[in-house]
């Protein structure tokens, strides 16, 4: 049974124009908090970056702030939501891959980090859906 794109991204109602958005901004909610936290708390936003061994640090903490709260709001606004929620999901498996070693890790912080990176992927498999459904919904129109 197919799922008809205009549910998801062409909303055919007030209603589920209201839903759509509420969803996708919970989809976008960890990206606009650490967005918001970041750019708040730069100094931290570096020192994040560079206990990664992230360089430059001070331009990889801006480029990760405009990065977290433009392409979400390009997903919750609907500009160029295929754009903005495909740069989110290369990013969150990029940041992953950085963050959440588990395979380096033993014991109890192995197991939350595991945790963690399977769950990163699925939230980039939620975006990935979302950029596909966009694009599907841009050709049909």
């Amino acid at each position: 049974m197919a799922i008809p794109q205009r549910i998801f991204l062409q909303p055919s109602s007030a209603a589920t124009g209201l839903v759509t958005r509420l969803c996708l901004l919970l989809l976008c909610a960890a990206y606009l908090q650490g967005g918001i936290d970041k750019a708040l708390d730069f100094r931290s936003a570096v020192a994040e970056m560079e206990h990664f061994g992230l360089r430059p640090a001070p331009l990889l903490a801006l480029l990760t702030i405009a990065g977290e709260l433009g392409a979400s709001a390009m997903v919750i606004g609907g500009w160029w939501r295929w754009a903005g929620a495909a740069w989110l999901a290369l990013f969150t498996l990029a940041a992953n891959g950085i963050a959440n070693r588990y395979w380096e890790l033993a014991g109890p912080a192995r197991r939350m980090a595991e945790n963690g990176f399977y769950e990163h992927l699925g939230l980039a498999g939620a975006f990935l859906l979302v950029a596909w459904l966009d694009l599907r919904a841009r050709q049909a129109a």
